[in-house]
């Protein structure tokens, strides 16, 4: 046994974590080890105080908790995209915490998205996330134009990743508009999207990207890198819980712009209450807000918020990396025997947040490592999801799942579940 594989060593590696003590932040459970925080973060102190206190200005103030709570809510969105800007390198102004991921993105389509004489196409990759997909056809639809001749999909050489490259030579000028992942949710890899971004406005192409498996868990220079647009949700990294609202950037070149798809929050403030029908929107990002804030759904993000400020995202990242090259090498040197591969790029600057691992046992042996006390997260067919988080897993975890998977395939206990997904993987 190296003396990585030991559990002395990775417990060694936990007394000299400057980020340790915010495990005790978090509602971990007994005898369970989280590795799903790539999916839906844990809950913390933070954000059920945070929370608590949204409810308790309801409870005492009513409708002035608008104006009068203690957190009010009218300002509640800017607040906590004002907390949100420094972790993705953008301006406060340049970013608001609204709506969900799916409904930003058809906000910075219909208003970004604009099909003119030759350029009327849509760059993407074909490992995207689905719901990117639909947004995406969705707004080629409604403008008249098929999807099928207008919307460009970058092929993958390995069904894991995307050349930069690739994605760059894809760049004629027929593309409009350009949507990629900042992270790809299955593989972990982590796009160079500084080098893409400039390429892309090299070529007159506007370009935006989806964030949802990097906020939060790399640091992102949005405004220097020139981005046009940005969307992301807050319950994977952010720990907002289930259903947490989202966040959208908008860079400030592009403030004042009238949004696609305007509602009554896309007004200045000082002007919303005079209710007239002809909108003057705020020259923010607050402008491409739609419907009234999801109060509940945002409070706990100023808690989550909070922690994540002090621990700060640089140090998140050195421990993220750290943690997840602990992961693939303890997967080396324990299973590959059994037929496990990793499917994430194993360079730093190439990787995001999670681990994948591939075996065609997949679906069976992440309902054993349930069973085991370790939550997974499962993707068909055949991907096995695990994200050690730096604010609240340990190095010790890390070592605890390898010896679970081993134990596992080594008494074959995987055998006792069937190799099929259930209805949320």
């Amino acid at each position: 046994m190296s003396l990585s594989q030991s559990i002395q060593y990775a417990k060694k590696l936990d007394d000299q974590d400057p980020l340790s003590h915010f495990r005790e932040e978090f509602y971990l459970q007994p005898n369970n080890i989280y590795m799903d925080g790539n999916s839906l973060g844990l809950l913390s102190k933070k954000a059920e105080s945070s929370l608590l206190q949204s409810l308790n200005d309801w409870k005492v103030n009513g409708i002035d908790g608008w104006t009068e709570g203690n957190e009010p809510w009218f300002y509640m969105a800017e607040k906590i995209g004002s907390m949100t800007s420094s972790l993705i390198g953008a301006r406060s102004e340049e970013t608001i915490t609204t709506g969900s991921i799916t409904t930003n993105l058809h906000q910075m389509l219909s208003t970004f998205y604009k099909p003119e004489g030759r350029k009327t196409k849509i760059l993407a990759d074909s490992l995207t996330f689905p719901s990117d997909v639909y947004a995406i056809k969705s707004q080629l639809s409604l403008h008249g134009l098929s999807p099928d001749l207008h919307l460009i999909q970058v092929k993958s050489d390995d069904g894991r990743t995307i050349k930069e490259a690739d994605i760059i030579d894809a760049m004629n000028d027929e593309v409009a508009l350009i949507l990629l992942p900042s992270v790809l949710y299955r593989s972990g890899q982590l796009l160079d999207m500084k080098a893409i971004t400039k390429a892309a406005h090299d070529k007159n192409i506007l370009i935006g990207f989806d964030l949802a498996h990097s906020i939060g868990v790399v640091p992102h220079e949005l405004h220097d890198w020139g981005i046009d647009f940005a969307v992301w949700c807050t319950y994977k990294y952010l720990n907002s819980g289930p259903g947490g609202v989202g966040g959208l950037f908008v860079h400030d070149k592009h403030l004042g712009k009238r949004p696609g798809l305007a509602g009554w929050f896309s007004s200045k403030k000082e002007v919303q209450f005079d209710m007239s029908h002809d909108l003057d929107h705020a020259t923010s990002a607050s402008a491409y807000q739609i419907g009234t804030p999801h109060i509940f759904s945002m409070a706990p993000l100023i808690g989550s918020l909070e922690l994540l400020q002090q621990a700060g995202i640089d140090a998140i990242r050195r421990k993220s990396l750290t943690l997840t090259r602990y992961l693939m090498d303890l997967t080396k040197e324990t299973l590959q025997p059994f037929g496990f591969s990793i499917a994430n790029p194993t360079e730093d600057r190439q990787r995001g947040g999670h681990i994948c691992l591939e075996h065609s046992e997949a679906a069976r042996i992440c309902k054993a490592l349930k069973a085991n006390g370790v939550v997974p997260d499962f993707r068909s067919p055949n991907v096995i999801r695990l994200a050690p988080i730096a604010l609240y897993s340990s190095y010790e975890d890390v070592w605890n799942v390898i010896q679970i998977l081993q134990d596992i395939m080594s008494n074959q206990k995987y055998k006792d579940y069937s190799n099929e997904r259930n209805v949320i993987a």
